[in-house]
């Protein structure tokens, strides 16, 4: 080794020991560090000798917590100077004790705040604060608070962390930005479709409002009507009812096979409940259930729209366990008060499967109703509505054998009738369809074709080959038989007892 290379040999290891030095931090390299030199020298001596005050929040009330903060910081009397610092990469997330107590941390820069742009309303976003130190000047003193959201190791993860302020006067701040919370909740009024995230976490997504007018809910008036008066009638009546001691509290539940139009008449339903928080939830994100409840008796008045219940409320007595779910909804409708202005609205293909216990409380499910498969005026009405966006030209006579072949079939299916219909017209001109007799028969003969079994499976109708006209040819589907359908259910339960 020449003496070149010794010499910077000895030089880089003299670097490496002073970039050692700077990643561990010894005692006295925190000056070194802009942030913590930052921190420190903002709150003066003896800063590291008070607690941090920590609150962590769920991931989705992020965008709510930079709405707070936008109100709390533009309160009179007080001065909030923001800044932003980064991290090394694949480092760890840094909380506040550490940057008082400057040991152990890499090195870290200021910057300006990064931001992660969130919608805070269908069709408008606001840009979050990720990480970043507020530092405060107000009546309670010098103090500084940190929001720091960590994605990177594990679950994501919101905490507001403050140091500076004795415990008491740091619980005070933490107790008004939840206040700013609860009063700008940017969900309040709007319709939550709830999803969980790849890591298990609940979402929330603005939805769009459904404008589903009551015309086009093609249900017997007396159906209509009862679902209305349990789910629109206590909300209108809300004050009334309170006043004579009555709760609010209540369960709704809309049962029958697929197709018949339980989503269809939510939608109608949330779409008319214009000062609730609506909440749906399907599929994956039942599993979310309590943690969305608590948010709904939150911003009561709340609607918790669960589709398709049946996949976490099964009745105990088909399978070796109980779903976690299950109880985790027995105690979300348990939870609120009795005067808490809370609308479940349950849908279920499967009534006979469900557990009798979410009948065995008030509150839980008051109401079960059947959206059974449309009688006759039902498949009219359902031919007008879905045919009036169409170029159709059907007379009464052959409207009336359009109903009559259709006996036993579902809304979803009369749909998919004239979709097909609509396609048989534009086969034979596609520049000037109009949609004819002879182009819904057709449709219909295929949907009634012994290959087509699927099909009308999918569409929520009967599927038994020998039971078409010509054995599967075209024809009358018979209706889906019910009996004994709802013996031993909770359904059952309801309509033996009057109610729970």
């Amino acid at each position: 080794m020449t003496h070149a290379s010794d010499s910077e040999a000895r030089e880089f290891a003299a670097a490496y020991r002073s970039f050692l030095d700077w990643v561990h931090n010894e005692p006295g390299a925190w000056e070194r560090n802009e942030v913590v030199a930052l921190v420190n020298e903002y709150l003066g001596e003896g800063a590291a000798d008070q607690s941090v005050v920590t609150r962590s929040l769920p991931v989705f009330e992020h965008v709510n917590l930079q709405t707070a903060l936008d109100a709390w910081s533009a309160e009179p009397g007080r001065e909030v100077a923001v800044h932003g610092f980064s991290i090394p990469p694949h480092h760890p997330p840094v909380n506040l004790q550490q940057l008082l107590a400057g040991e152990h941390l890499p090195p870290l820069r200021l910057s300006a705040p990064p931001l992660i742009d969130l919608p805070n309303g269908p069709g408008s976003t606001l840009a979050c604060l990720e990480r970043a130190l507020l530092l405060v000047d107000d009546a309670k003193g010098r103090y500084v608070v940190m929001v720091n959201l960590s994605a990177e190791h594990g679950p994501p993860s919101l905490d507001v962390e403050i140091a500076g302020l004795a415990v008491d006067a740091a619980q005070a701040v933490h107790a008004r930005l939840g206040e700013l919370r609860h009063q700008l909740n940017v969900y309040r009024g709007q319709l939550i479709e709830v999803g969980l995230n790849q890591m298990g976490q609940v979402s929330l997504v603005f939805g769009e409002i459904p404008q589903t007018a009551r015309s086009d809910v093609v249900l017997p008036e007396v159906v209509l009507g009862r679902v209305e008066r349990h789910a629109l009638g206590i909300a209108a009546h809300r004050d009334a009812l309170l006043a004579a001691g009555q709760h609010l509290k209540r369960g709704l539940l809309l049962y029958g096979p697929p197709g018949t139009g339980k989503t269809h008449t939510m939608r109608y339903l949330v779409g008319q409940m214009g000062e609730y928080t609506r909440f749906v939830l399907t599929g994956r994100a039942l599993h979310a259930i309590g943690s969305v409840t608590e948010l709904a008796r939150d911003l009561q008045p709340a609607v918790m729209v669960l589709e398709d219940v049946d996949l976490v409320a099964e009745h105990r007595g088909f399978g070796p366990g109980s779903s976690p779910i299950l109880f985790d909804l027995l105690d979300a409708m348990d939870g609120a008060a009795a005067d808490a202005d809370l609308l479940f609205v349950l849908t279920t293909n499967r009534a006979d499967l469900l557990e009798p216990a979410l009948a065995a409380r008030p509150g839980r499910v008051d109401v079960a109703i059947e959206i059974a498969l449309p009688d006759a005026e039902g498949r009219e009405r359902l031919l007008a509505l879905y045919g009036r966006s169409l170029p159709l030209q059907l007379s009464e006579a052959e409207t009336r054998e359009v109903v009559e072949r259709t006996e036993g079939v579902t809304a979803s299916f009369v749909k998919e009738l004239l979709r097909r219909a609509m396609l048989e017209a534009l086969h034979d001109n596609a520049s000037e369809p109009t949609v004819t007799s002879a182009h819904t028969a057709r449709a219909l003969d295929d949907l009634l074709d012994a290959d087509q079994t699927l099909t009308r499976s999918l569409l929520g109708v009967g599927t038994d080959p020998e039971s078409l006209p010509g054995g599967g040819g075209a024809g009358a589907l018979p209706p889906v038989p019910r009996a004994g359908l709802f013996r031993g259910s909770m359904v059952q339960h309801i309509v033996s007892h009057g109610g729970p």
